[in-house]
């Protein structure tokens, strides 16, 4: 289906209430694909669907509102629906939430709160959420160093490809580049 055939059928849905298509159509108005991109009228469409619970609309309200695209930054807004759709089980926003809480944005710093979300996206196989619960492994922010632990999520996160964790582990000694692939 072209883009602009899309478009169609999720303003159908998106207009009669549907949350998915609300959520589907909003990103297209994101990312600019059958429609002209507008970050306001994507956050509009958006909203309306986290709004309705929908978990992958809420995350994405979440990243708007942290990175004011669309609508006005906001980080404790952000939390705010990330949590929403973290609680739901999104392992995106699990990162995202635990990511705010590590430094601090729009939440109280919290390493071991922190901890929690990342290793509930990380246990979901997001590769930057192991790569940053195994850095707090690895240095003992929010929980006990474990370094052995450590190595294994990060070890996970590389054979993902995120180079982050393949810097990481270079970085320490702990590995060839290569025999992580």
């Amino acid at each position: 289906m072209d883009n602009e055939a899309a478009v169609k059928w999720f303003r159908l849905a998106a207009e009669q209430g549907d949350a998915g298509g609300q959520s589907n159509l909003g990103v297209m108005y994101l990312e600019g694909r059958g429609v002209d991109r507008n970050e306001a009228e994507a956050a509009n469409w958006i909203h309306m669907a986290a709004v309705q619970g929908e978990s992958l609309a809420q995350d994405n309200l979440g990243l708007l509102f942290r990175d004011g695209r669309g609508v006005e930054q906001d980080e404790i807004e952000a939390a705010w629906w990330f949590r929403k759709s973290a609680e739901q089980g999104n392992a995106e926003a699990q990162t995202s939430l635990g990511l705010m809480y590590s430094e601090g944005r729009g939440v109280p710093k919290d390493n071991a709160e922190a901890v929690q979300w990342l290793r509930k996206g990380a246990e979901q196989g997001n590769a930057l959420a192991q790569y940053y619960l195994g850095v707090s492994l690895a240095e003992g922010r929010g929980v006990d160093q474990d370094r052995d632990e450590a190595l294994k999520w990060l070890t996970i996160s590389a054979r993902q490809g995120l180079a982050l964790a393949r810097d990481y582990l270079w970085a320490n000694g702990n590995i060839s580049v290569e025999s992580v692939n």
